[in-house]
């Protein structure tokens, strides 16, 4: 019987996201203006998982994260695992963490917040890490994984 896979070229230097679930990878596409990037980018999604069901994965060509990219992706997409490649091999494996606060990257959902009617810097405690849950520094509104707007 013929083989009916598809192969995907490996990537020389870059970054695979993996472990993405299926439902968050097209807000990790959006929150991380992947669309803007002239380099090549490999996206499946709905890939079998034992640990989600579904999953989706990116890999992106010449791309490494800075750490504030890195926090919105935890946001969305809590247990993404990142591989580094270097000569076509993975030199470092990293699962994204929630940090404790998230500065500067999250949009407060209350419309009163001072957030959002001045220029004030949104700041946010992590009051749950597994179901993500924020809490603003300013006003204690609560904003759950649903409703996180990244800026």
């Amino acid at each position: 019987m013929k083989d009916k896979r598809l192969s995907v070229s490996a990537i020389k230097e870059g970054t695979v996201i993996d472990h993405i679930p299926a439902s968050a990878l097209f807000k990790v596409v959006s929150i991380l203006n992947l669309d803007k990037l002239d380099t090549m980018i490999t996206i499946g999604n709905s890939l079998g998982s034992s640990k989600l069901g579904k999953k989706g994965i990116i890999k992106l060509s010449k791309v490494f994260f800075k750490d504030d990219e890195i926090n919105k992706i935890a946001l969305v997409a809590p247990c993404a695992k990142l591989n580094i490649i270097r000569d076509y091999d993975v030199v470092e494996k990293r699962v994204v963490e929630i940090p404790d606060e998230i500065i500067g990257i999250a949009k407060c959902v209350n419309p009163i917040c001072i957030t959002n009617n001045e220029k004030v810097t949104t700041r946010f405690e992590v009051v749950s890490k597994s179901e993500v849950k924020l809490k603003c520094h300013y006003c204690e509104k609560i904003t759950d994984q649903d409703n996180i707007v990244i800026i």
